[in-house]
């Protein structure tokens, strides 16, 4: 669900905004990662990026000069200068999650709490 608590849909651009405190890569040991997935079959769709996640092993996310990130996600592109940290999602529905692999404990005792998911467009 996004910030107005409405469900995610490809026919919508989407911001996620990490803050320095708050990215995800302080609190997975080993790495982190962001998927789209369809809201039927709950799995990736084919694009033409044919990129299905966005995280630690993106060596090209570009942060913002305050050390924050953004990440983008909907069916069409940001825009060729944000493509690096946009996540391709499908056409209809979807779902987005967040995988922390060997989080730290305030991933476990939701001490945090991951980017709200904010509509664009």
């Amino acid at each position: 669900m996004d910030t107005a608590d409405k469900p995610l849909s490809g026919e919508h651009a989407y911001t996620m905004h990490a803050t320095k405190k708050q990215l995800p890569a302080q609190y997975a040991t080993h790495f982190w990662s962001v998927i789209a997935v369809d809201s039927v079959q709950r799995r990736v769709l084919p694009n033409a990026l044919k990129r299905y996640s966005l995280g630690t092993k993106n060596k090209d996310l570009k942060s913002n000069p305050d050390g924050s990130l953004t990440l983008y996600t909907g069916a069409k592109s940001p825009g060729k200068d944000k493509e690096s940290n946009w996540l391709p999602a499908p056409e209809g529905t979807f779902s987005l999650y967040i995988r922390a692999y060997w989080p730290e404990k305030a991933v476990l005792d939701g001490t945090w709490m991951p980017p709200h998911v904010e509509r664009v467009k």
